[in-house]
């Protein structure tokens, strides 16, 4: 006992002590996320129609080529740019603060052409009077129309390099531009045979200049002039740079985060963590007194290992993640709950304590095992059909869950060998107990019950009718979200009456309570026309947030989130069934799943809330922590079979009873938890939140009225 006491305790300082080096210093060790420092994330979808088919996968490669060295010219630190699957390009950019110079420069296609001007007045009036001839083409300039050759006499692979010079007089910024040697060649000769001819610097279809060729240019040089301020010319010289992408792109997804608002989410998201952990804390040290204390020792070693992993692995820190930390602790408090309920019940029989604490952590470890391996099957799924902040609540959570088991089946479990073992007076345990053995005949209530969930189905479901795609949020039907910060208050109405002057009546405005900030919804996601009519109008108004998704990636996410809510519901009847090797079983817990899940959707729609990407992280947690609960009733059912000869609703009833107590003290927990990340982690993760606190009420009401009670349905009574 005493060798195994001390493999247990070198084991645990060895994780421990990993877990404090590995996030040291923590300051440096741990990635926030973009939602949580600021910055911009984009998914770009590069236009191949008019590529050739067998050049399409070289187009998108040589785009990201592109995109990188622009990037690095601009000088964002730590960026991210990668392809994702053919035509698409993920790129993100931490701590950016001006948004659209950088959409200027990473949307600019660059394409730099020289064409020759056609001065032919026949020509030219024949091109002005709709009737172009073949092989030119008419473009505007500050000059008027200009007639051009459609056919460039040179382009931009032919420069070697773009810098931002000034005029010696007036000090206004061009562009300089110097050609390699096979370019400077062949403009030498087109300077020399075009002697008194204009030619056209066009860029992106656009005339810049058009000066005209006073002798030939043997140096190799070039300018583009033009109404430039001074940022304007280095962001086009950084695009020359680095050259013309090989075709146009589209922004399809845009999530930009300001710098202010990622320090609020972090400033609430810690405030909500603490708030919630000082309740979780309290209310085990008072109510399970000493094993509470060992709880709590427990669980901070949990939070402990938790942020040592995510900095191990360089995993990244987001607001959902944070949100999965505090679900965590209060998940965590599941497993001890459930430990010392059964230690109490084996203290009951007459046992000793060590006996009891040895026997209550044997006939609970399976019931742990279960519950948490199907949240791991919830957490997996999110990570594969997830994006962005969704994969990191669900590293959080996977790490959460074994670090939690961890915690609570070995650490705890080490605590009371040693004390029991080395401290001879210690032979008692004592804890409070509000809950008493109760004798409710829940079987007898069940066709209420199921009423009364039909009804509150139904009407969720017809309100989510109603409100028919309006339930669905930018993620999945497309649009943008904006937030703004004004400078003094604001009126609703006159941000209103603005919207419909340029077009958006039909957005949606939010302020967000106590601030002068306001929520800006809009279905038809020209996000740059409302920035510039509020600008207009307003004096320092600041973009806090954006979230702008396109309709053919709105549809993408929508089918990947259904993937992953039918993949868990797969994947967790087909653990229960092998798992308790009985379909009644799994038929029971996927009902209550469904059951719980709908339940969340209407109060979500009769709310006015929308389903997004966080929401569904939601309602798939709740599917995890509703399918705990139900293990354990079900266990508790499989192991009574076993030794009691009654009736099968007779079994029922007095397994329920039994865990009940454990069954409302863990929800209580839980829901500490969610109230504090509720009322105290800001309006960003608010419908997060609000989806976990209806979803654990639902979900313990299901596995007591819904899951339990359709066992006893069918003709096969035997379930042991």
């Amino acid at each position: 006992m005493y060798r195994n006491m001390k493999w247990k305790i070198l084991l645990i300082i060895v994780i421990v002590g990993l877990a404090f080096w590995s996030q040291y210093p923590l300051s440096e060790k741990i990635n926030l996320g973009l939602d949580l420092k600021g910055g911009m994330h984009l998914v770009l979808k590069v236009d191949t129609s008019k590529i050739p088919e067998g050049a399409k996968q070289n187009a998108t490669n040589r785009a990201v080529q592109v995109l990188r060295n622009r990037i690095d010219e601009f000088g964002v630190r730590e960026p991210l740019i990668q392809k994702q699957g053919s035509d698409k390009i993920v790129i993100q950019l931490p701590g950016i603060e001006d948004r659209n110079r950088a959409l200027n420069i990473i949307g600019k296609t660059a394409q730099l052409e020289f064409k020759l001007v056609e001065d032919d007045p026949e020509l030219v009036k024949q091109a002005l009077e709709d009737s172009i001839p073949e092989g030119y083409e008419l473009k505007a300039h500050k000059d008027g129309k200009l007639l051009l050759e459609k056919d460039p006499v040179l382009t931009g692979d032919a420069i070697e390099d773009a810098i931002t010079s000034f005029s010696s007089q007036m000090g206004i910024p061009y562009i300089s531009l110097t050609f390699n040697s096979e370019g400077a060649k062949k403009f030498a000769r087109i300077t020399e045979k075009n002697v008194g001819e204009r030619l056209a610097i066009v860029l992106d279809e656009k005339v810049q200049s058009a000066p005209t060729i006073r002798e030939k240019i043997p140096s190799g040089k070039a300018q583009i002039t033009g109404r430039f301020s001074v940022e304007e010319a280095r962001d086009l010289s950084i695009t020359l740079r680095a050259g013309a992408l090989p075709a146009p792109i589209d922004i399809i997804e845009e999530r930009t985060v300001g710098p202010t608002l990622g320090e609020d989410s972090v400033r609430k998201g810690i405030r909500s963590i603490i708030i919630g952990g000082i309740l979780v804390l309290s209310f085990l040290a008072l109510y399970y007194l000493l094993a509470g204390i060992i709880a709590n020792f427990a669980l901070c070693l949990n939070i402990i290992i938790i942020m040592g992993a995510l900095a191990y692995f360089d995993a990244t820190l987001t607001l959902p993640g944070m949100a999965g930390i505090l679900l965590t602790i209060g998940m965590a408090v599941d497993a001890n709950v459930l430990i010392f309920e059964r230690i109490r019940e084996e203290l009951k029989l007459g046992k000793p304590l060590r006996p009891a604490i040895g026997a209550g952590y044997d006939k609970v470890f399976l019931t742990i095992f279960d519950a948490n391996i199907t949240t791991l099957i919830i957490a997996l799924m999110l990570f594969q059909f997830g994006t962005g902040p969704i994969r990191g609540f669900a590293t959080t959570l996977s790490i959460g869950i074994l670090s939690s088991m961890f915690t609570a089946l070995v650490i705890t479990r080490l605590v009371f060998d040693i004390l029991t073992k080395t401290i001879s007076r210690f032979k008692k345990l004592p804890m409070l107990q509000i809950i008493s053995e109760s004798k409710i005949r829940f079987l007898d209530l069940r066709k209420i019950m199921f009423s009364l969930s039909v009804i509150l189905i139904i009407v969720g479901m017809v309100v989510f009718g109603i409100k028919g795609e309006k339930n669905f949020g930018v993620d999945f039907s497309g649009g943008s979200i904006q937030e703004f910060e004004f400078k003094n208050s604001i009126n609703i109405n006159n941000i209103r009456d603005i919207l419909k002057g340029i077009g958006f009546g039909d957005s949606v405005i939010q302020q967000v309570k106590d601030t002068n900030r306001v929520i800006i919804r809009s279905y038809k996601g020209a996000t740059d026309k409302i920035e510039m009519a509020l600008k207009q109008a307003f004096e320092d108004v600041r973009v806090l947030r954006i979230e702008k998704v396109g309709p053919i990636i709105g549809n993408v996410l929508r089918r990947k989130a259904l993937l992953a809510v039918i993949y868990s519901l797969i994947g967790i009847s087909l653990y229960i069934f092998f798992r308790f090797k009985h379909l009644k079983f799994a038929t029971g817990a996927i009902i209550a799943l469904f059951h719980d899940v709908l339940i969340c959707l209407g109060a979500l729609s009769f709310s006015g809330r929308e389903l997004s990407l966080p929401v569904i992280a939601a309602l798939l947690t709740i599917v995890g922590y509703s399918i705990n609960d139900t293990i354990v009733v079900y266990s508790r059912i499989r192991e009574n079979l076993k030794v009691k000869k009654d009736e099968l609703k007779k079994v029922i009833n007095s397994s329920i009873n039994q865990v009940l107590s454990r069954t409302l003290l863990t929800s209580l927990t839980t829901l500490l938890v969610v109230i504090s990340l509720y009322f105290f982690g800001g309006e960003v993760i608010n419908d997060f939140a609000f989806v976990l606190l209806v979803g654990i009420i639902a979900g313990t009401y299901s596995s007591i009225f819904i899951a339990a009670p359709c066992l006893v349905y069918g003709k096969n009574k035997n379930l042991s």
